[in-house]
């Protein structure tokens, strides 16, 4: 249903008057004195990193597993066979192919997301008992993944499975959110199209609204591993 839209100018105009601003005027973004958030694990290594991420997999019930370039292929096939197997799904992404995996892949009967099947992409990842998606950037604080998803990196693809693995690069792996947003922004400034969402997942789905009491699995995947990579 078509709706309307009323009085929305002479808001917007009473709103940007109080900022002392023109209607859609782009603002400046503000220079600040202190910056603090730019100097936490300002100076620690990828190492470091990698360790600090470990110990923040531990809370959020996400197991996290090491490997190299060579041995990627045969890592994920055993974490495939580890988590059952079965119907698997994979975003359409072409670090797949660049990572040597396309063998694993057509192996494992792995179906490649294709956006143009609608509801029917949907629902084939809803049955799915594991999710195949490669990380973006990841928060070492809280070992959360940031995906940009995109019409072929589906948010579905690591949502609805039962299991999502993460392939995550180990040059992706950032402090925190600070450094992962100015990541985005070093997108934005050299002119390259950043994704039209950007999904954090820390770990499976959980909530202890009921008297307190931690439940894993509440909605999305109840399983969720990190396969980190040592880049070539």
């Amino acid at each position: 249903m078509k709706g309307t839209i009323e009085n929305r100018d002479s808001f917007l105009e009473k709103i940007a008057d109080k900022l002392k601003r023109t209607p859609g005027e782009a603002p400046e973004k503000p220079v600040w004195t202190y910056t603090p958030q730019n100097k936490v694990y300002q100076n620690y290594s990828e190492d470091q990193l990698l360790a600090m991420m470990k110990e923040a997999c531990a809370p959020i019930h996400t197991k996290l597993f090491e490997t190299n370039s060579e041995q990627l292929g045969v890592q994920l096939d055993q974490l495939i066979a580890e988590y059952g197997g079965g119907s698997i799904i994979a975003t359409n992404d072409l670090r797949f192919h660049t990572f040597g995996l396309d063998g694993i892949l057509k192996k494992n009967n792995v179906a490649v997301w294709d956006y143009k099947e609608g509801h029917k992409a949907i629902e084939r990842a809803t049955h799915a008992n594991i999710g195949l998606s490669i990380c973006d950037v990841m928060l070492a604080e809280s070992a959360t993944a940031g995906l940009f998803n995109d019409q072929d990196k589906a948010r579905s693809v690591s949502l609805l499975p039962v299991t999502s693995i993460v392939i995550v690069p180990k040059s992706s792996i950032v402090p925190r959110m600070t450094q992962a947003m100015q990541r985005v922004e070093e997108r934005v400034q050299k002119g390259e199209t950043i994704s039209s969402y950007i999904n954090f997942i820390s770990g499976p789905s959980n909530s202890a609204d009921i008297e307190m009491k931690l439940v894993v699995g509440v909605h999305g995947p109840v399983k969720v591993a990190y396969l980190v990579v040592a880049d070539r």
